[in-house]
C-alpha cells in the first residue's frame, strides 16, 4: 500500500466558485454542505459558489469555506478506501487535518473556525496590522533584521520553504522591516492582501478568549500523527493538540520544517486536498524529487484516485 501524507491549504487559498463542481457531481458533498450551512446558520454555500470576493475574503467566512471545501474533498478520499499515514495543515488548515484525524467533529469544527476568524480579525485594529512576503533571505537573515526593530512589533509568521518567509506586524513595522530587509539582499518584499497581523505577537489579545471557546469542544486523541504549526513535530494527544491550537493563533507556522520531518517518514506522495494548490508548490520548492498531487475537482481526483490505485 503507498503511503501517502494529507496536507490541507489554509487562509488565501480562497476563490469564488471552491467546491462547486464537486457538490454538483455528488450527492454526499452536498448532504455535507447543506449540514455545514445548518451548523453555521448562514448560507456558506452560496458564498462559496456565488461570492461576493470580498465577503468570501473575510476571515470569518474563509475559515469555515476552506475548512469545509478539505473535508468535502477527504470525504471523497475515504469513499474511495484512500486513507493518510500522517497529515499537516497550513495555518486554519491544521483544523482541517485534525478533522481528517478525527480529533475534531466537522460540527465542531465549523463553528469554532468561524469564531476563530472574529476573533482574529477584532485582535487588532482594522488596517494597523498586515504580512508580507519575503524572498530570497534565510530565516536567520531575517530574524537578524527583525530584533533590529524595537519601536514596532514585527514577527516571523510562516516559514513556507526556502528562500520565503512571510512577516507579520504593524503598519508601521513592516514598512520598516521591508527597508531593512531590501537593504539587506531581499530578492522582493512582497504586501499581502490580508486584514490583520497573523501569527504574531500581535494576535495574543485574542488568545485568551479563544481558549475558552477551545474548552467548549471535545477534542479526541488523533489516529494518525498530525503535525503541528507551533511545534513541527507529530502531534496524537489531544492534551498536546489543545495546547497547539492556542499556541498557532500568535506563533509562526513551521511548514518547510514539518515537511522536511514527513519526508523522513518514507512518503511516496504529498497530497494537497481542498482549494487550490499553493502547499503542493511549497513542497516542491522544498523539494523536487517529491511526488505531489493537489485534489480539488473531478479531474483531479480521478487522476490521484487511478495513480493510488496502480500498480507502483
Amino acid at each position: 500500500m503507498k503511503r501517502v501524507a494529507f496536507m490541507f491549504p489554509g487562509q488565501g487559498s480562497q476563490v469564488v466558485g471552491m467546491g462547486e463542481e464537486i457538490y454538483n457531481n455528488f450527492s454526499s458533498v452536498k448532504t455535507l454542505y447543506e449540514n455545514a450551512n445548518n451548523v453555521l446558520d448562514k448560507d456558506l454555500t452560496s458564498l462559496m459558489f456565488e461570492g461576493p470576493k470580498e465577503k468570501l475574503t473575510e476571515t470569518e467566512n474563509a475559515q469555515p469555506a476552506l475548512l469545509l471545501s478539505s473535508v468535502a474533498i477527504h470525504s471523497l478520499l475515504i469513499e474511495e478506501e484512500i486513507q493518510p499515514v500522517m497529515t499537516v495543515g497550513h495555518s486554519l488548515g491544521e483544523y482541517s487535518a485534525l478533522v481528517s484525524a478525527g480529533a475534531l467533529a466537522l460540527d465542531d469544527a465549523l463553528p469554532l473556525v468561524h469564531t476563530r476568524g472574529q476573533l482574529m480579525e477584532e485582535a487588532f485594529p482594522k488596517g494597523q496590522g498586515t504580512m508580507a512576503a519575503v524572498l530570497g533571505l534565510s530565516q536567520s537573515e531575517i530574524q537578524e533584521v527583525l530584533n533590529s526593530i524595537s519601536e514596532e512589533i514585527v514577527d516571523l509568521a510562516n516559514i513556507n520553504c526556502p528562500g520565503q518567509i512571510v512577516i507579520s506586524g504593524s503598519v508601521k513595522g513592516i514598512d520598516l522591516a521591508t527597508e531593512k530587509l531590501k537593504a539587506k539582499g531581499a530578492r522582493r518584499v512582497l504586501p499581502l492582501n490580508v486584514s490583520g497581523p497573523f501569527h504574531s505577537r500581535l494576535m495574543k489579545s485574542a488568545n485568551e478568549e479563544f481558549a475558552a471557546h477551545l474548552d467548549n469542544v471535545k477534542i479526541n486523541n488523533a489516529s494518525i500523527p498530525v503535525y503541528a504549526n507551533v511545534t513541527a513535530a507529530p502531534e496524537t494527544d489531544k492534551d498536546n493538540i489543545k495546547e497547539s491550537l492556542v499556541k498557532q493563533l500568535y506563533s509562526p507556522v513551521r511548514f518547510e520544517e514539518s515537511i522536511g520531518n514527513m519526508l523522513q517518514e518514507n512518503i511516496d506522495a504529498f497530497v494537497e486536498v481542498g482549494t487550490g494548490k499553493v502547499l503542493s508548490g511549497l513542497v516542491k520548492k522544498i523539494d523536487r524529487s517529491v511526488k505531489t498531487f493537489a485534489v480539488q475537482d473531478v479531474k483531479s481526483l480521478d487522476e490521484f484516485v487511478t495513480w493510488y490505485k496502480g500498480d507502483k
